[in-house]
């Protein structure tokens, strides 16, 4: 193994990939990927395609490409001659490609003038032909006249009674008693401890809530585990693509471990509560205990 495939590997198992991961990820068949860790170029198509795979892998584990391209170009095959030669024998034959559908296009011009210039007349036909039609002659329209409704000479206006609107308010003033304000008492806040940081583990205690509901939403690809105190996994450990959100509910346990391979592109919220990491790292655990009132006194 060279030093560039050491380094591209521990950068792989930092983040907690596999090579079927990273497969999926770069899109690079896992044969070559473990060629490249082995230094074993022979396999590769071409020397061309050893420095594309490479760039592509260390873009992949978030190394910089260019750097790793660089300082290892002593571990990477230059290109040959025939390679170069053959890019530059390819160029011509796509000019004269371009060249033929440009002559194409101008040759077909006329006829798309012609076309759409009798488009056009047949639509002005066709609107002038629906203007007519649909006009209305004169004195077509009607006029609406108002109805007039007659009034009963036999009926009698009503007359307010009198008194009603003092009665009224005077009951209104005797059923009308104050009401005592209803105090409410606060529900008791959740409160997340400060990070005690150990390693790669930063363990935060959440107390105020009797609830431990855990949310990861993912930004990036990334390594997302959940484990309880036995070290068992409560959810599918694997690599997670952006978009998609890890759910459980820990509150039985009482302890979450939560392993991210990649927290930068990675937020984890408590109980609805987004969690502040205590360390910028790329990978690490975050470990959450639920602690009861009166615990710990």
């Amino acid at each position: 193994m060279t030093e560039l495939g050491a380094r591209l590997k521990e950068a792989r198992l930092a983040r907690g990939y596999s090579l079927d991961d990273l497969q999926n990820i770069t899109k690079i068949q896992k044969r070559y990927l473990i060629g490249i860790e082995e230094g074993n170029y022979t396999i590769m198509p071409g020397s061309f395609y050893v420095r594309a795979f490479i760039k592509q892998y260390a873009e992949a584990v978030g190394l910089d490409a260019d750097e790793v391209l660089t300082e290892y170009r002593k571990d990477i095959p230059e290109m040959q001659k025939e390679e170069v030669a053959q890019s530059f024998t390819q160029s011509p034959s796509r000019r004269n490609m371009k060249a033929t559908s440009s002559n194409k296009m101008n040759e077909a011009m006329p006829k798309l003038i012609v076309a759409l210039f009798a488009i056009v007349i047949i639509v002005v036909i066709t609107t002038l032909y629906i203007q007519k039609t649909g006009s209305t002659p004169d004195g077509a329209e009607e006029e609406i006249e108002p109805i007039e409704y007659e009034q009963n000479p036999n009926s009698t206006p009503t007359k307010p009674v009198e008194g009603s609107e003092e009665n009224t308010e005077a009951d209104t003033e005797e059923n009308t008693e104050p009401e005592e304000p209803v105090t409410e008492e606060p529900e008791a806040a959740q409160t997340i401890s400060e990070g005690v940081v150990q390693g790669e583990d930063t363990t935060f205690e959440v107390s105020g809530t009797d609830s431990l509901n855990i949310r990861v939403e993912v930004a990036g690809d990334t390594w997302v585990g959940i484990r309880n105190e036995n070290r068992q996994e409560q959810v599918n450990a694997r690599v997670y693509k952006a978009g998609e959100v890890v759910e459980h509910d820990s509150t039985a346990n009482g302890y979450a471990r939560i392993r991210l391979g990649n927290s930068k592109v990675a937020k984890v919220y408590v109980n609805d509560v987004e969690l502040a990491y205590a360390q910028d790292m790329v990978s690490q655990n975050v470990i959450l205990k639920l602690v009861n009132e009166g615990q710990g006194e």
